[in-house]
């Protein structure tokens, strides 16, 4: 997948709470804060940091020490990563997703050994997708 919009949040004295995400996401906040709700159901832990490297405020969701997702800003949307290795993408393929979520996970460039699972959060459709591939990672550990 490829970006044609560019990552928001890149002040790192401005915090993204829900003020500043509200004014980032518009109209899809409401996707971001049931995605949010979704993970506190899964026993997951979220995180906002600013990220030198990257310079951009990325939330980084975690299972005990292990990251699960990291999500980004974007004008309109969050974007959601699962990072998951080659060795178990056929495994992935399995997991009954959405035939266009699907098409566009496997046709993504993969990075080092592993394929970035990208998701749009405009809505709520898209979550069992991403709670779908987020407890096939969990349970890779």
């Amino acid at each position: 997948m490829e970006q044609i919009n560019t990552i928001e949040l890149r002040d790192p004295d401005i915090y993204p709470d829900a003020a500043v995400l509200k004014g980032v996401l518009g109209t899809s906040y409401g996707a971001y804060e049931a995605l949010l709700e979704l993970y506190d159901a899964m026993g997951l832990e979220w995180e906002w940091k600013y990220y030198k490297d990257g310079k951009a405020w990325l939330c980084k969701v975690q299972r005990k020490k292990k990251t699960i997702v990291w999500m980004s800003a974007w004008e309109g949307y969050m974007q959601a990563t699962i990072y998951i290795h080659d060795k178990d993408i056929e495994k992935l393929k399995s997991l009954g997703l959405r035939q266009e979520e699907k098409e566009r996970i496997v046709s993504t460039k993969k990075v080092g050994r592993s394929l970035p699972c990208m998701f749009e959060i405009r809505d709520r459709e898209v979550l069992k997708d991403i709670e779908k591939v987020a407890l096939f990672k969990i349970s890779l550990q």
